[in-house]
């Protein structure tokens, strides 16, 4: 940590973009550090993650699910999973809190989502359908293995999405107006 506090404007930091997943990362990895470190945007996580492989940017934060196989390999180093608990896929590796960094906690989410004015007959057919999914033994090792932890049974509801998306808008909203992020 001291070393991040002192040389913050000399580390960069890519990131897929304003406004994506790992951008917000690292706005939120900013804010919670108090630090404002070099940020590379790209065009994708692939572009960062070569260029992250290859030496020429320091840090990257983007979500497991396409990171997991070069940490594995030992193509690059992960120093903590950004969420509240470690993930079952790198045990190894600790949480934000455990590595000293408190009050990080940014994860990535899935959803599944239909048009306005879909028939109820039928988001009650897909909400079963992905309950059924979400409460799969071999789906669920399936996601651990990339590093994705499916919601339980019971969140897999159309109401917990709503009710998760406007707590993530309002929490990531006002890091985005704090970080000085216009809409485009």
């Amino acid at each position: 940590m001291a070393y991040v506090k002192a040389n913050a404007p000399k580390i960069s930091l890519a990131h897929a973009g304003v406004g994506s997943a790992s951008h917000l990362c690292a706005l939120m990895m900013m804010s919670t550090l108090g630090v404002k470190f070099n940020e590379i945007p790209y065009k994708g996580t692939g572009p960062a993650l070569n260029d992250l492989m290859g030496g020429q940017v320091d840090l990257l934060c983007d979500q497991t699910s396409g990171t997991v196989p070069s940490i594995k390999a030992g193509k690059i180093k992960a120093y903590a999973a950004a969420g509240k608990t470690r993930l079952p896929s790198l045990p190894q590796m600790p949480a934000m809190s455990e590595a000293g960094v408190q009050g990080f906690d940014i994860n990535i989410s899935f959803g599944l989502y239909a048009p306005k004015g879909t028939p109820k007959p039928v988001l009650d057919k897909l909400t079963a359908a992905l309950q059924a999914s979400v409460g799969d033994p071999e789906v669920r090792q399936r996601l651990e293995s990339m590093g994705i932890s499916a919601v339980s049974v019971d969140l897999a509801r159309p109401d917990a999405l709503r009710a998760h998306l406007k707590h993530e808008i309002d929490t990531l909203g006002s890091l985005l107006t704090k970080a000085g992020v216009k809409p485009e």
